[in-house]
Protein backbone atom coordinates (compact mmCIF):
# COMPACT_ATOMS: atom_id res chain seq x y z
CA UNK A 1 0.00 0.00 0.00
CA UNK A 2 2.79 2.74 0.83
CA UNK A 3 6.30 1.52 -0.43
CA UNK A 4 8.34 4.92 1.00
CA UNK A 5 8.00 8.08 2.46
CA UNK A 6 10.08 10.28 1.46
CA UNK A 7 10.20 14.03 3.33
CA UNK A 8 11.27 16.11 6.39
CA UNK A 9 12.54 14.68 9.82
CA UNK A 10 10.20 16.46 12.26
CA UNK A 11 10.69 13.82 15.41
CA UNK A 12 13.38 11.25 15.70
CA UNK A 13 13.88 8.69 18.66
CA UNK A 14 15.20 5.47 19.33
CA UNK A 15 12.15 3.30 18.70
CA UNK A 16 10.23 5.98 16.08
CA UNK A 17 10.28 8.95 13.38
CA UNK A 18 7.96 11.58 12.78
CA UNK A 19 7.74 12.56 8.97
CA UNK A 20 6.33 15.11 7.44
CA UNK A 21 5.37 15.15 3.73
CA UNK A 22 3.27 17.36 2.19
CA UNK A 23 2.14 18.82 5.36
CA UNK A 24 0.87 15.54 7.23
CA UNK A 25 3.26 14.00 10.11
CA UNK A 26 3.83 9.67 9.51
CA UNK A 27 5.09 8.19 12.87
CA UNK A 28 7.22 5.64 11.45
CA UNK A 29 7.98 2.58 13.98
CA UNK A 30 11.82 2.07 13.93
CA UNK A 31 14.45 -0.21 14.75
CA UNK A 32 17.82 0.94 16.30
CA UNK A 33 19.98 -0.10 12.98
CA UNK A 34 17.60 2.08 11.31
CA UNK A 35 18.15 4.89 14.01
CA UNK A 36 21.64 5.36 13.78
CA UNK A 37 21.28 5.10 10.10
CA UNK A 38 19.48 8.28 9.97
CA UNK A 39 21.92 11.23 9.50
CA UNK A 40 20.17 14.15 7.12
CA UNK A 41 16.79 16.32 7.92
CA UNK A 42 15.72 14.89 4.58
CA UNK A 43 15.25 11.28 4.54
CA UNK A 44 13.51 8.74 2.96
CA UNK A 45 12.66 5.66 4.89
CA UNK A 46 10.99 2.16 2.90
CA UNK A 47 7.67 1.09 4.96
CA UNK A 48 5.59 -2.23 6.21
CA UNK A 49 2.07 -1.07 7.18
CA UNK A 50 0.92 -3.56 9.68
CA UNK A 51 -3.19 -3.80 10.00
CA UNK A 52 -4.73 -4.98 12.50
CA UNK A 53 -8.08 -5.27 13.83
CA UNK A 54 -7.79 -2.19 16.25
CA UNK A 55 -4.22 -0.35 14.47
CA UNK A 56 -2.58 0.31 11.79
CA UNK A 57 0.92 0.68 12.30
CA UNK A 58 4.10 2.20 10.05
CA UNK A 59 7.29 0.40 10.13
CA UNK A 60 10.20 2.05 8.57
CA UNK A 61 13.64 0.87 7.58
CA UNK A 62 16.75 2.49 5.83
CA UNK A 63 17.36 -0.30 3.47
CA UNK A 64 15.37 -2.99 1.47
CA UNK A 65 17.01 -5.40 2.72
CA UNK A 66 15.93 -4.70 6.58
CA UNK A 67 11.94 -4.45 4.97
CA UNK A 68 12.68 -7.86 3.34
CA UNK A 69 13.80 -9.69 6.21
CA UNK A 70 11.50 -7.78 8.74
CA UNK A 71 8.92 -9.18 6.80
CA UNK A 72 9.92 -12.93 6.44
CA UNK A 73 10.36 -12.57 10.39
CA UNK A 74 6.85 -11.60 10.77
CA UNK A 75 5.73 -14.72 8.31
CA UNK A 76 6.74 -16.85 11.25
CA UNK A 77 3.95 -18.16 13.60
CA UNK A 78 4.26 -16.68 17.24
CA UNK A 79 6.67 -13.49 15.76
CA UNK A 80 4.51 -10.16 15.66
CA UNK A 81 5.94 -6.82 14.65
CA UNK A 82 7.22 -5.50 17.65
CA UNK A 83 9.22 -8.64 18.11
CA UNK A 84 10.56 -8.53 14.66
CA UNK A 85 11.48 -5.29 15.53
CA UNK A 86 13.18 -6.34 18.41
CA UNK A 87 15.50 -9.00 16.44
CA UNK A 88 16.26 -6.02 13.93
CA UNK A 89 17.33 -3.57 16.52
CA UNK A 90 19.55 -6.15 18.59
CA UNK A 91 21.27 -7.31 15.34
CA UNK A 92 21.87 -6.19 12.10
CA UNK A 93 19.88 -7.88 9.05
CA UNK A 94 23.01 -9.24 8.27
CA UNK A 95 23.97 -11.05 11.47
CA UNK A 96 19.90 -11.72 11.62
CA UNK A 97 20.15 -13.58 8.47
CA UNK A 98 23.65 -15.55 8.92
CA UNK A 99 22.45 -16.85 12.55
CA UNK A 100 19.20 -18.32 10.76
CA UNK A 101 21.43 -20.13 8.41
CA UNK A 102 24.15 -21.16 10.89
CA UNK A 103 21.02 -22.04 12.96
CA UNK A 104 22.02 -20.82 16.42
CA UNK A 105 19.07 -20.98 18.29
CA UNK A 106 21.63 -19.38 20.96
CA UNK A 107 21.86 -16.01 19.61
CA UNK A 108 18.46 -15.55 18.42
CA UNK A 109 17.18 -16.30 21.95
CA UNK A 110 19.42 -13.80 22.84
CA UNK A 111 16.58 -11.28 22.02
CA UNK A 112 14.73 -9.60 24.60
CA UNK A 113 11.19 -11.88 24.11
CA UNK A 114 12.61 -14.86 22.63
CA UNK A 115 12.33 -18.34 23.90
CA UNK A 116 14.02 -21.52 22.54
CA UNK A 117 11.39 -22.55 21.01
CA UNK A 118 10.46 -19.54 18.92
CA UNK A 119 13.90 -19.17 17.89
CA UNK A 120 13.60 -22.77 16.41
CA UNK A 121 10.86 -22.03 14.28
CA UNK A 122 12.45 -18.51 13.01
CA UNK A 123 15.60 -21.32 12.09
CA UNK A 124 13.26 -23.56 10.59
CA UNK A 125 10.96 -21.62 9.07
CA UNK A 126 13.20 -19.03 7.31
CA UNK A 127 16.59 -20.65 6.78
CA UNK A 128 15.88 -21.95 3.03
CA UNK A 129 14.11 -18.05 2.31
CA UNK A 130 16.79 -16.32 3.91
CA UNK A 131 19.49 -18.54 2.65
CA UNK A 132 19.52 -17.81 -0.83
CA UNK A 133 20.79 -15.14 -2.60
CA UNK A 134 24.37 -15.64 -0.11
CA UNK A 135 27.22 -16.89 -1.34
CA UNK A 136 28.17 -20.46 -1.70
CA UNK A 137 31.39 -19.62 1.01
CA UNK A 138 28.84 -18.18 3.69
CA UNK A 139 26.67 -21.42 2.82
CA UNK A 140 30.00 -23.43 4.06
CA UNK A 141 30.78 -21.34 6.65
CA UNK A 142 27.69 -22.09 8.52
CA UNK A 143 27.25 -25.84 7.57
CA UNK A 144 30.69 -25.83 8.79
CA UNK A 145 29.38 -24.29 12.03
CA UNK A 146 26.31 -26.55 12.49
CA UNK A 147 28.72 -29.86 12.09
CA UNK A 148 30.71 -28.49 14.58
CA UNK A 149 27.63 -27.70 16.76
CA UNK A 150 26.49 -31.01 16.87
CA UNK A 151 29.68 -32.92 17.24
CA UNK A 152 30.79 -30.83 20.02
CA UNK A 153 27.38 -31.54 21.77
CA UNK A 154 27.69 -35.39 21.06
CA UNK A 155 31.42 -35.22 22.55
CA UNK A 156 29.61 -33.38 25.89
CA UNK A 157 27.33 -35.87 26.06
CA UNK A 158 30.28 -38.91 25.96
CA UNK A 159 31.63 -37.59 29.11
CA UNK A 160 34.53 -34.91 27.24
CA UNK A 161 35.07 -31.61 28.61
CA UNK A 162 34.70 -28.63 26.13
CA UNK A 163 38.08 -27.81 26.21
CA UNK A 164 39.33 -31.08 25.38
CA UNK A 165 36.44 -32.05 23.02
CA UNK A 166 37.12 -28.62 21.16
CA UNK A 167 41.11 -29.58 21.22
CA UNK A 168 40.32 -32.73 19.78
CA UNK A 169 37.57 -31.97 16.39
CA UNK A 170 40.60 -28.95 16.06
CA UNK A 171 43.32 -31.52 15.38
CA UNK A 172 40.88 -33.94 12.89
CA UNK A 173 40.14 -30.41 10.79
CA UNK A 174 43.60 -29.79 10.50
CA UNK A 175 44.78 -33.66 9.07
CA UNK A 176 41.01 -33.36 7.47
CA UNK A 177 40.48 -31.58 3.79
CA UNK A 178 37.34 -31.14 2.01
CA UNK A 179 33.46 -31.52 3.66
CA UNK A 180 32.93 -33.37 6.88
CA UNK A 181 30.29 -35.68 8.61
CA UNK A 182 29.27 -35.07 11.99
CA UNK A 183 29.47 -38.81 12.50
CA UNK A 184 33.03 -38.63 11.05
CA UNK A 185 33.96 -35.95 13.38
CA UNK A 186 32.93 -37.25 16.27
CA UNK A 187 34.58 -40.66 15.30
CA UNK A 188 37.38 -39.38 14.13
CA UNK A 189 37.96 -36.95 17.67
CA UNK A 190 37.46 -40.11 19.47
CA UNK A 191 40.17 -41.85 18.21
Amino acid sequence: MISHINGRLVEKTPTYVVIDCGGVGYKLHISLQTYTAIHTENCKLLTHLSVKEDSHTLYGFYTSNERELFRHLISVSGVGPSTARMILSTYSADEVVHYIISADVGAIQNVKGIGGKTAQRIIIDLKDKVGKGKESSDLLFAQDNTIKEEALSALLALGFTKKAAEKKMEQVFKNHAGEITVEDLVRKSLG
